[in-house]
């Protein structure tokens, strides 16, 4: 199963970016599908999740400011990221799994997508 991620970027703080991530529709329809990141040194983190019927939840560190949908007619996922830090500078990766935020457990992996935040 391949989920394809994009629109990482080079961003000043303030700024926002819009993350993708298409799944097959089989998946799509069944499953969470969750945005993790990961900062150069530090452990990954669970950004957004999102349940098959549309319940969402963000991480505290990035609520009010990132919004995690989808798109059923297209089988995307987006994350929409506005007020951009320069701490939200990471590798993001889209999954897909079961579960919602503390319980969010993800099952495939795909390929991440940089963001850097410029200060």
């Amino acid at each position: 199963v391949q989920l394809q991620a994009s629109g990482g970027g080079l961003v000043q703080a303030g700024g926002s970016l819009r993350l993708s991530c298409t799944a097959p529709g089989s998946i799509f329809s069944v499953n969470s599908m969750g945005w993790y990141r990961q900062a150069a040194g530090k452990q990954r983190e669970l950004v957004a999740s999102i349940t098959n019927n549309g319940n969402t939840n963000a991480a505290n560190s990035v609520k009010g400011r990132f919004t995690i949908s989808r798109d059923t007619a297209k089988n995307t996922v987006y994350l929409q990221m506005n007020g951009l830090k320069p701490e939200d500078t990471a590798v993001y990766y889209c999954t897909f799994g079961f579960g919602l935020g503390v319980t969010y457990s993800p099952l495939r992996w795909g390929q991440g997508t940089q963001v850097t935040v410029s200060s």
